[in-house]
């Protein structure tokens, strides 16, 4: 195996065991706690190219969907089908759009980091709260919003805050490793 195969094989389990350890980083909130996962899939979105980072969450989702313990609430299908589940599933587009950002804006790295870290944050969102509200019985919109959206808009902040900052450091030097000719 040539010696590109094998870093990008590196770089999925890497993310994969990130997403991994950002789940058990938690603030335990019922129904949904607060993780690190979802700031690894912004780096992700933002430092890896498109098909990686996919790579890396869909490593992760398998994993989880096995049995292993990889998710906040442990593993298994009944895991990923849970009230979370959405979240979970939301990484794959999240990353698939952050990716996406990046590469339109790739000349101005700092301004596409940021974009890159919103438009992520807002993919999870946009799967991970109707989803919720299904799983929980059909909350309100109100009180969806209240349990999965609201208190984690301030840690959010922060994600996408460290996610700006890290990516322009970490991107160049990924891209720069993955199109080296060695």
């Amino acid at each position: 195996m040539e010696r590109k195969q094998i870093l990008k094989i590196v770089i999925v389990a890497l993310f994969a065991a990130l997403f991994t350890a950002g789940a058990y980083i938690k603030i335990p909130l019922a129904p949904v706690p607060v993780v690190l996962s979802t700031l690894f899939a912004l780096i992700a979105g933002s430092c890896l190219p498109m098909s990686l980072a996919v790579a890396s969450v869909v490593v992760y989702l398998f994993l989880g969907a096995i049995g292993l313990p990889v998710f906040t609430s442990g593993g298994g299908l009944a895991a990923l089908f849970g009230p979370t589940g959405g979240y979970l599933i939301g990484l794959i587009p999240a990353v698939i759009f952050g990716s996406l950002v990046m590469k339109a804006l790739e000349k101005h790295i700092r301004i596409a980091s940021l974009i890159s870290a919103i438009v992520a944050t807002v993919f999870i969102y946009v799967v991970g709260l109707p989803w919720l509200s299904v799983r929980m019985g059909g909350l309100s919109v109100a009180a969806t919003l209240s349990s999965g959206l609201v208190p984690f808009i301030i840690g959010d902040t922060l994600k996408i805050v460290v996610s700006t900052i890290i990516a322009p450091v970490i991107r160049p030097r990924i891209m720069e490793l993955l199109e080296r000719d060695e």
